[in-house]
């Protein structure tokens, strides 16, 4: 009998079974229909054209732009333009919108839907402090009649074009909005909801309610999509199983390991994932994405890009941390490849580095929302526009 490869996985996913022939459907949204079920989320200073191609080259999803300002893009911001552009072959091309203001918001996606994009996602969920306590992010829906008319105004510049919107479960523990937000979504037009199972106060810590996908999915008729904890293909599987979602969000498990969607495209069609590639490998993927990031970002930018990624790719790697020094002071892919080239390509990758997180640790915030703010959730009235603040663009993180 031929061997077995033993599974590559984490203990919590060592007998999870593939999916059965049929156990599983395409995400719908409006005329698209995604297989396997799989989003890329939109992350600030990720998820741009080069990593979205680089991820697409392993497998088949929804690939969700870095969130693009309303104001930045109707003001002709030259780098909100560079981010919410594309090329031709990227389809169906996804872009994540963020405003505040129901007519900025509405002219915004019109002009969006004019450049044949295919699909809008609407940023709900963002907790930076720079955010939420100007009575945007992950504050908006507090006030769902606001809510409400952003979602009816991109539905009505989008035209044919499906509009979704991603959350989070609220502010606190205290306040949660998710049902809430669910009910407006629908009610308004929106082809789908995604919702991190956190709430704005948790960040990045502690385990992901997946419970609350599941409440949300039983409130609602529209496709919901369940986000957070999704680290290895297993997980994906695991989510649509325990919650009755339609489809998973994908965000840092991706990270240092872009093939994680050929993993998900293999399990979802019934298959065994292949093996992890080796630190060699793994090089040659990080000189494919300097590649992509310099062509479209520029020789400095671009590289300046990369080094963040080249913690990420090698994190867990023996030697590797003796490196970081010097990979963060990188000025061309020869050098960065130079450095590399002092670690052993044949290392296979680390199975506990499959749940690791990039850069977040367990803190939690008290959110800042705006004074009095909690006193009228019933006014509809959009925040006053924020210009000019140090840190702005940089902070809405997709939630």
């Amino acid at each position: 009998m031929p061997s077995v490869t033993p599974r590559f996985a984490s203990a919590l996913n060592a007998c999870v079974p593939t999916a059965r022939a049929g156990e599983f459907s395409p995400l719908v949204l409006g005329p698209l229909s995604v297989w396997p079920p799989v989003v890329l989320a939109p992350m600030a200073g990720v998820t741009n054209y080069p990593f979205r191609t680089l991820c697409r080259r392993f497998g088949a999803g929804l690939y969700v732009s870095e969130m693009i300002t309303a104001r930045g893009f109707l003001e002709g911001n030259q780098m909100t333009h560079l981010l919410a552009s594309s090329h031709p072959e990227e389809r169906p091309r996804s872009v994540q919108v963020y405003g505040s203001e129901p007519d900025v918001m509405g002219e915004m996606v019109r002009r969006l839907a004019a450049e044949g994009v295919h699909h809008i996602d609407m940023n709900f969920g963002c907790p930076a402090p720079k955010i939420t306590r100007h009575g945007g992010g992950s504050a908006i829906p507090v006030k769902p009649r606001l809510m409400a008319r952003l979602v009816r105004a991109a539905v009505r510049g989008a035209g044919r074009v499906p509009v979704t919107v991603k959350v989070r479960k609220g502010i606190d523990d205290g306040l949660l909005t998710y049902l809430d937000a669910g009910r407006v979504a629908e009610e308004e037009g929106a082809a789908a909801i995604g919702l991190h199972a956190r709430t704005a106060a948790q960040l990045y810590a502690g385990d992901a309610d997946w419970s609350a996908i599941g409440e949300l999915k039983a409130a609602v008729r529209i496709p919901v999509l369940g986000n957070g904890d999704v680290w290895e293909c297993w997980d994906a599987l695991r989510m649509l199983r325990a919650t009755g979602c339609d489809g998973v969000i994908v965000g840092r498990g991706c990270l240092r390991r872009p093939w994680l969607f050929a993993e998900l495209a293999a399990v979802f069609d019934g298959r065994e994932p292949g093996p992890q590639p080796r630190l060699g490998e793994i090089v040659a993927i990080m000189r494919d994405h300097a590649e992509r990031l310099v062509a479209f970002f520029g020789p400095l930018r671009g590289i300046r890009h990369m080094r963040k990624w080249c913690l990420w790719y090698t994190s867990g790697f023996r030697g590797a941390a003796q490196l970081r020094t010097e990979l963060l002071r990188i000025d061309a892919i020869e050098e960065m490849l130079r450095i590399l080239d002092r670690l052993d390509p044949e290392e296979p990758f680390p199975l506990d580095a499959l749940r690791r997180s990039r850069s977040k640790d367990g803190h939690r915030q008290e959110v800042r929302l705006p004074h009095g703010y909690l006193a009228s959730r019933d006014d509809d009235s959009p925040p006053p526009p924020v210009r000019d603040e140090p840190g702005w663009e940089t902070a809405l993180s997709g939630g």
